[in-house]
């Protein structure tokens, strides 16, 4: 800004284990949904690497970006960001066509990803005949649709009442344990964090704090 220069993260040095829930916690401003971002390929860093199967996606052009984020990452986030015409059933089919998932198992996938998080009765509906916990559902069966390896939830019970987002963070260790899920998420709720298995803390960009749960 001017003649001064922001710095969004600094000295960010991290680890996302594999087959885990790591969450990115921090007050708004600290830097999470920016880390989360740049760990998606959703944007670039103005330095350092970002290292991903062996990629180097802080070096990677917008075309290996693009089929990295297609193939291996999928993504909830705290709009839900469905397809308001689009049935439930048909929003995640979406995502196995754009990723070039077989034509012939599509239906199936789909069917098991909802009931995977409770909405098979649920997938003829649009997204505005739906409650808000039953639209994260669906934004989440969306991500897990295509078998990516790794999962970025940006504030995905911002918007939900207790309850409801405890269900939704159950929904996610429960994708860790049956389908092998790695998930990155974003919160400030203080009652989320005892069921991660690691808590990278963020304050003015920076780690300030990192928990290992159980160790």
């Amino acid at each position: 800004m001017g003649g001064d220069t922001f710095w969004a993260l600094k000295g960010i040095n991290l680890n996302v284990a594999q087959n885990k829930l790591t969450i990115l916690k921090g007050r708004s401003g600290s830097g999470k949904t920016t880390l989360m971002n740049i760990l998606g390929a959703l944007d670039y860093p103005t330095g350092g690497d970002v290292l991903f199967n062996d990629i180097n996606l802080s070096k990677a052009g917008e075309g290996k970006r693009d089929e990295v984020r297609k193939r291996d990452m999928g993504f909830v986030f705290q709009s839900v960001a469905l397809v308001s015409m689009m049935t439930a059933y048909e929003n995640v089919e979406f995502i196995l066509r754009i990723s070039g998932y077989p034509a012939k198992e599509r239906k199936a996938r789909v069917e098991a990803c909802l009931d995977r998080v409770g909405l098979s009765a649920r997938m003829s509906h649009l997204p505005p005949e739906l409650s808000g916990g039953e639209q994260q559902r669906v934004a989440i069966a969306r991500a897990i649709a295509h078998k990516p390896k790794v999962i970025f939830a940006d504030e995905p019970t911002a918007e939900l009442d207790t309850n409801t987002g405890l269900q939704v963070v159950k929904i996610f260790k429960d994708l860790i344990e049956h389908e092998g899920a790695t998930i990155v998420m974003t919160t400030h709720d203080p009652g989320l964090m005892d069921v991660a298995d690691t808590v990278y803390e963020l304050a003015d960009g920076e780690i300030i704090n990192i928990i290992e749960q159980g160790k």
